[in-house]
């Protein structure tokens, strides 16, 4: 509600209270402390929300209320929450929803390398040829798509992690080289991974998954939750 140094001559001048008492610089508080400005109370302390959710193929990524099944309304969490990233429509498998905004460019961006990874099943059988093709790059709408690790999984199936994220990336580079991608699915984000929610289903992160996120975006300690 304000910066840290307009805090400061809040507090100085006698303006803030901690469950009615005058607070003074260097007074500690937690979550269930209730803090109030010139009598009016300030809400604060929300925990951080770190939710996975098993997509099924149909749910829209995008919290506009208006849009049907959209991803907010099938999850149907009490918090305002919001997807980091997307998965398309046809897509199904992991993503991640939170209500710490602050979080979601140190996951997303390009430069930061966080892995991504999906099994994807195309409309006829492939060779070599095409995995070396998709694994050193593929031009799509002009510039050519970083280089990703890839494996095969079956005669028209693949294994592929990918370290950025272009709409609907995966779809475009098989169009490149003449495949249609009949389904796809993402089984893992950085070291979140898909495994033992059903479709449909959500958790909370546990805390050890919590914890490696915020360490490996450089916020370790930084969740009051």
């Amino acid at each position: 509600m304000c910066s840290r140094r307009e805090a400061d001559r809040l507090v100085e001048s006698g303006a803030v209270t901690v469950n009615g008492q005058v607070a003074k610089l260097g007074d500690r508080v937690g979550p269930a402390d209730v803090i109030a400005r010139d009598g009016q109370v300030i809400p604060w302390g929300k925990p951080s929300i770190y939710i996975k959710y098993h997509k099924p193929a149909g749910v829209t990524t995008t919290s506009e209320a208006h849009v049907e099944r959209n991803i907010i309304a099938e999850i149907g969490h009490p918090e305002r929450i919001f997807p980091i990233g997307r998965l398309d429509k046809d897509s199904s498998g992991l993503i991640l929803l939170t209500n710490d905004g602050n979080i979601v460019n140190e996951i997303l961006r390009t430069e930061f390398g966080h892995e991504r990874e999906y099994i994807v099943e195309v409309d006829r059988p492939f060779n070599q040829a095409f995995l070396d093709r998709m694994s050193g790059g593929v031009i799509v709408l002009g510039s050519q798509t970083k280089p990703c690790r890839i494996s095969r999984a079956g005669h028209s199936r693949f294994r592929i992690v990918l370290t950025e994220g272009r709409n609907r990336q995966i779809r475009r580079m098989c169009q490149v080289l003449s495949y249609r991608v009949t389904s796809l699915h993402r089984v893992r984000i950085m070291h979140i991974t898909v495994q033992g929610l059903r479709v449909g289903q959500w958790k909370e992160l546990a805390k050890q998954e919590k914890d490696q996120l915020l360490k490996a975006v450089g916020r370790a300690g930084a969740s009051p939750s």
